[in-house]
C-alpha cells in the first residue's frame, strides 16, 4: 500500500469502529426506525384506502383521517426524539395527571349518548381522558416495577393491582367496559413481564371465573345484551343481533378473492351499520377477501414482531417492560376488533388499529410506536 493510498484510508476509517453504523444511518441520527415507520405507514395508508369506500366514498371523512395520521406521525417524530430516561421520570406524574382527568370525568364530564365520557374544553375541543391511559398505564407500571427487585414480591403484586384497579374503575363507571379492559390489559401485560409468578396467576383467573355470576348484576343493560347477543345473536336478528349477523354475511360473503374495491354491498347499501369505525374489517374482508385479511394480518405480525425485537433489545428493565407493554397492547387491539366482528367476542367498541376511522386512537397509537422508535434509537446511539 503506498502513501496516498495509506492517506485514503485512514481518512476514510472512523475514530471509533462502533461510530460507523451510525454515521452510515442516517434513520438513527434522526432517531426514526426505517422498519416501523414503514410498516406503519402501509398499515395507514391500507385503511386510507379501505375507509374511502366503506365510509360511502366520503372524502371528507378521508381527508380528516389523512390529517389525523400526519399529526400522529408529527406526534411520533417528537416524541421519538426524547430519551426514554425522561419517559421514565415522567410516568408518574402523568399517571396522577390523567387519574385526575378521570375523577373530573365523574364530577362534571360531559354527558353523550347515555355515558360521562368526556371533558369540554369551552369554544375549543372535547376529548375522552381514558385514551390517554393507555399509554399512561403501562408507563407507571413500567416505572413502579423497575425500581424493585424482579420478579415481585406478594407485597409489590398487590401494591401494582391497586395502581391498575383505580383508573380502571373510574372508566368502567363512565361506563366504558372495554377502555377499563384495555387499560387493565396493559398493565397487567407489565406486571407478567415483570416475572408474576403462574400460580398467582391461576389464582387471578380462579378468582374472576369465581365472581363471574356476581359481577353479572352489577352490569348495565346494554352490558348484558351484549354477552346475550354473542352467545346467540339471531335471538334477536332485527334488533342487537344485526350487526353481529351483517358482519358475518360480510366477511362470508368476500370469499376467497374478495369483489373487489368499491364493490362491497354491505357498507354501500348500509346494511352494515359502523362500517367505517369498530366493523371496518368486515367490509374489507368483502371487498379483499381471505387474501385481503391475510395480508392485513401479515402487516400487523410485521409490526409485532419489530416491536418485540424492539423491546427484547433494549438497555434497561423500564424500557424493556414499557415496550413489551405497548407491543401486547397493539396486539390486543387487533385480536379483540377482530374477535367481536368475527363473532367470538362481545362487542366493546374497540377500533382496528390504523384501518378504523378515529383520530383519537389514531394519534394514540402513534405516541407509543413513538415511544418504542425512542426506545430503540437512542439505545444505538449508546453503543
Amino acid at each position: 500500500m503506498n502513501k496516498r493510498q495509506q492517506y485514503q484510508f485512514l481518512r476514510r476509517a472512523p475514530d471509533n469502529p462502533m461510530e460507523q453504523p451510525l454515521r452510515k444511518n442516517i434513520w438513527l441520527k434522526l432517531h426514526i426506525d426505517l422498519p416501523l415507520l414503514t410498516l406503519l405507514c402501509l398499515a395507514s395508508l391500507l385503511g386510507i384506502i379501505q375507509l374511502y369506500s366503506a365510509s360511502g366514498l366520503n372524502v371528507d371523512l378521508v381527508i380528516k383521517q389523512t390529517m389525523s395520521f400526519f399529526l400522529g406521525l408529527s406526534v411520533l417524530l417528537f416524541l421519538a426524539q426524547i430519551p426514554p430516561r425522561f419517559y421514565q421520570g415522567l410516568s408518574p406524574w402523568l399517571y396522577i395527571a390523567v387519574l385526575g382527568l378521570l375523577i373530573m370525568v365523574a364530577l362534571f364530564g360531559t354527558v353523550a349518548m347515555g355515558a360521562r365520557r368526556w371533558l369540554t374544553i369551552p369554544h375549543v375541543t372535547r376529548f375522552q381522558p381514558s385514551e390517554f391511559m393507555k399509554l399512561a398505564m403501562p408507563m407507571m407500571m413500567a416505572w413502579f416495577l423497575a425500581q424493585r427487585v424482579l420478579p415481585p414480591s406478594f407485597k409489590v403484586i398487590i401494591s401494582a393491582f391497586v395502581i391498575i384497579a383505580l383508573p380502571a374503575a373510574l372508566i368502567a363507571r363512565q361506563p366504558d367496559l372495554g377502555t377499563a379492559l384495555l387499560v387493565t390489559a396493559s398493565g397487567f401485560f407489565v406486571l407478567f413481564m415483570a416475572g408474576l409468578p403462574w400460580w398467582f396467576l391461576g389464582l387471578c383467573l380462579t378468582g374472576v371465573a369465581a365472581i363471574a355470576p356476581l359481577a353479572w348484576h352489577f352490569l348495565h343493560d346494554y352490558q348484558k345484551q351484549r354477552l346475550i347477543t354473542l352467545i346467540n345473536p339471531e335471538a334477536d336478528p332485527l334488533g342487537t343481533g344485526w350487526n353481529i349477523i351483517q358482519s358475518k354475511t360480510a366477511i362470508g360473503s368476500g370469499g376467497f378473492w374478495g369483489k373487489g374495491w368499491l364493490n362491497g354491498s354491505q357498507a354501500h347499501l348500509e346494511f352494515l351499520p359502523e362500517g367505517h369505525t369498530d366493523f371496518i374489517i368486515a367490509t374489507y374482508s368483502e371487498e379483499f377477501g381471505l387474501i385481503g385479511i391475510i395480508v392485513l394480518l401479515l402487516l400487523y405480525g410485521a409490526i409485532i414482531f419489530r416491536c418485540l425485537y424492539i423491546a427484547s433489545t433494549a438497555n434497561d428493565c423500564y424500557s424493556r417492560l414499557l415496550a413489551g407493554a405497548i407491543t401486547l397492547s397493539f396486539f390486543v387491539y387487533v385480536f379483540v376488533n377482530a374477535g367481536m366482528v368475527s363473532g367470538i367476542l362481545p362487542v366493546v367498541g374497540v377500533p382496528l388499529p390504523f384501518i378504523s376511522y378515529g383520530g383519537t386512537a389514531m394519534i394514540t397509537l402513534m405516541s407509543g410506536f413513538g415511544i418504542l422508535m425512542s426506545i430503540h434509537t437512542h439505545k444505538k446511539l449508546l453503543l
